[in-house]
């Protein structure tokens, strides 16, 4: 039966399928005999799944409402919204089997045309891939998703402080920005973990801290070793409050790039220099101390040990003697 809703110039559809639900859709057309095909074929679809055990076509809005459902305890739960919203001119009004790699690369080419970084664009991407990925491996929705293209995105230098440039620093920052630069450069904590962390986390006795799987970014609990310094710094920080670690005039400090933080880095010329690159000081230091990368992958909490092999050419020297494990014969 073909109906028009109010205030709809398109016909819609509605029938009872083989399995005896109900159906409504629109025809998204103003045009009787289009929309008596696009009846037609959907009752076709429905008895071929019905009788000869076909799929069911699924839309890709289907699979985007599935997706935010499956995934919303994601921190990126939010930007994958604003990916979904910008991908929905091109997508919102496909069937999933009707999305094929001409179609996604239109949509690779609009969000680079908005003039944002190769990674940014792949970042959107990302998310269209995973849902295509899972309605085909894990719902069974598609017999194959389509491949999804990424842009090349540069490589970027990791950026580390020498002791030197970190005794500039410091002596350049005071007060809570100080202990909370001091405390990422002793454990390698992540900004959000450090600012937001509390004393029911830490036990100076037995020299640890912790962060909770809800605070990781890799959704696994951290177990933070804390050393000399780290203990004696937070020995420091005990009596000035009973619950957050760092405070600023009592209060928790809701972040730590701020801008007394960059005034500090200019004066004394520190230059392309992020707050989490002092992670990234952190685990440099390390590594060229001797520490092995297995170690520093959980001493830092990276879930994947690629993560941490990007730091492993800072310490050549450490291979020597396994170098030395083979020679020439005399």
């Amino acid at each position: 039966m073909l109906y028009r809703r109010p205030n709809s110039n398109n016909y819609w559809c509605r029938f009872t399928a083989p399995n005896g639900k109900e159906v409504r859709r629109t025809t998204k057309t103003t045009n009787k005999k289009a929309a008596q095909e696009f009846e037609a074929k959907l009752k076709s679809e429905f008895w071929r799944v019905q009788h000869l055990g076909s799929k069911q076509r699924r839309s890709w809005q289907e699979a985007t409402i599935r997706w935010l459902q499956e995934t919303a305890h994601k921190k990126t739960h939010e930007d994958d919204k604003a990916a979904l919203r910008f991908a929905h001119p091109y997508l919102g009004s496909k069937m999933l089997d009707e999305i094929n790699r001409s179609l996604l690369d239109s949509l690779l080419h609009a969000k680079a045309a908005t003039g944002v970084s190769n990674a940014t664009v792949n970042r959107l991407m990302e998310v269209i891939r995973a849902i295509l990925n899972r309605a085909e491996k894990e719902w069974e929705w598609l017999d194959k998703a389509p491949a999804v293209r990424m842009l090349t995105e540069p490589k970027r230098r990791i950026r580390w402080l020498t002791p030197d440039e970190v005794k500039r620093l410091l002596s350049e920052v005071s007060g809570h920005l100080k202990a909370m630069v001091q405390f990422s450069l002793l454990t390698g904590l992540r900004e959000a973990n450090v600012t937001g962390l509390e004393w029911s986390q830490v036990d100076l006795d037995r020299r640890v801290a912790w962060i909770h799987p809800d605070q990781a970014k890799a959704g696994k609990a951290i177990g933070v070793a804390l050393n000399d310094d780290a203990v004696e710094l937070l020995k420091q920080l005990k009596e000035l409050n009973a619950t957050r670690v760092f405070t600023y005039k009592g209060r928790p400090v809701k972040k730590a790039n701020t801008k007394a933080w960059r005034e500090a880095l200019k004066r004394v010329g520190i230059e392309n220099f992020r707050w989490h690159d002092l992670r990234h000081t952190w685990a440099s230091w390390h590594v060229q101390a001797g520490t092995s990368i297995h170690v520093l992958q959980e001493l830092g909490g990276w879930s994947d040990i690629r993560m941490v092999q990007k730091y492993a050419h800072l310490a050549p020297e450490n291979l020597s003697q396994d170098a030395n494990n083979i020679s020439l014969p005399k």
